[in-house]
């Protein structure tokens, strides 16, 4: 493909209601898309999932925008044509900057899948049309808020729970919806709020039946989750700790995590995502695909990645209108009986909304100088 035109849009867009981690508490959320447009006319788009805040990893919109602007996009000027798997050989300088790299990347896969007429899932390898969902649940003001968003999420299909927990908020909680929901596939999310020194809270969750821990500890700890994993019978998940294939490696040489979630914003995208995908699958290691509230155009692009066959526990990757009063994308993405279903149509497979980017953005536009 020959790039014509890359389009950087920066909106902000407002969740249904606030999402609290350990981290903080989110309801606007700045969003970048990407629009890559060939010389034909052709487009593909991607989002860049990087931070408000260098909270969950150092990068932010603002930094993730720096990167693209001044190093990323020029780097594809130089070759006539290029293929999506060139993006990291032609950008391999450049070091870190994950979520920019693999928003630029994804719009460079979107628009080869559709140049070629085919589905993007079918274009990376992916075997399943049909991709379990799991749903995210932030902290809650109290105990009875977050039993009836559990119960809500249940009633609309989703076919695992996830809680995110922090200290002060972790065994009552817990035990609290064990008591109320003792059969469902539940696990709970730390986002490195603690150290071995809560060894015995951490040990009291082994008690309630958990399909795994994600990331109880520092996010570049990978000794400490090694010695926690010996003392645990309820697999850990690892997360931040996971930035690149080289983690994947050290963790498992370690024994440091049993799964691990894949984002491909924190690791760069598709092509270092499906390195991952493959190691894993030699090892024997558990994977599912992780978002970054994402919109639709995102989770289109999760939704390909999780299509791999060794990604399989429920991912992360709920309807638009978990989040949203009114995605991006059309049609919104459903879940029915617990799956989302990828729609055969080439690239991502939807329709962007582009007179609603277009009116509530700022662009930039690139052509080659």
């Amino acid at each position: 493909m020959e790039i014509k035109k890359i389009e950087v849009y920066e909106l902000e867009v407002k969740l249904k209601e606030p999402f609290e981690t350990s981290f903080g508490s989110v309801q606007y959320k700045p969003a970048m898309l990407i629009r890559v447009e060939e010389k034909w006319g052709e487009e593909g788009w991607g989002e860049v999932a990087a931070g408000e805040g260098p909270w969950y990893n150092y990068e932010t919109y603002e930094t993730a925008f720096i990167a693209l602007d001044k190093y990323l996009i020029p780097a594809l000027w130089k070759p006539q044509t290029l293929k999506a798997r060139d993006f990291w050989r032609l950008t391999g300088r450049v070091r870190g900057y994950n979520a920019a790299k693999a928003g630029l990347e994804a719009a460079l896969w979107d628009l080869e899948a559709r140049l070629e007429g085919e589905s993007l899932y079918r274009h990376i390898g992916g075997v399943k049309k049909r991709i379990p969902s799991g749903v995210s649940i932030g902290i809650k003001r109290n105990m009875e808020e977050l039993l009836s968003s559990i119960s809500k999420r249940l009633e609309e299909g989703y076919l695992r729970i996830k809680i995110k927990i922090r200290p002060g908020w972790d065994l009552k909680v817990v035990e609290r919806v064990r008591r109320e929901f003792p059969d469902i596939p539940l696990q709970v999310d730390a986002n490195a709020a603690y150290t071995l020194k809560d060894l015995y809270t951490l040990k009291k969750l082994d008690t309630y039946n958990l399909l795994m821990i994600e990331q109880p500890l520092h996010y570049e700890d990978l000794a400490d989750h090694a010695l926690l994993a010996k003392k645990l019978s309820t697999p850990i998940c690892l997360d931040e700790s996971i930035r690149g294939i080289y983690d994947v490696k050290a963790a498992y040489l370690l024994g440091s995590a049993e799964i691990i979630n894949v984002k491909p914003a924190r690791v760069g995208g598709y092509t270092p995502s499906m390195e991952i995908h493959d190691f894993c699958e030699a090892t024997g290691i558990g994977l599912w695909v992780g978002g970054m509230l994402e919109t639709g155009i995102g989770k289109a692009h999760l939704l390909a990645l999780a299509s791999l066959k060794n990604f399989t526990y429920p991912n992360d990757i709920s309807a638009s209108n978990r989040y949203w009063e009114k995605d991006l994308i059309e049609p919104e993405l459903e879940v029915k009986n617990g799956y989302i279903e990828i729609r055969e149509n080439a690239g991502i497979g939807v329709e962007i909304l582009k007179d609603r980017i277009e009116k509530n953005s700022r662009k930039k536009t690139y052509t080659p100088s």
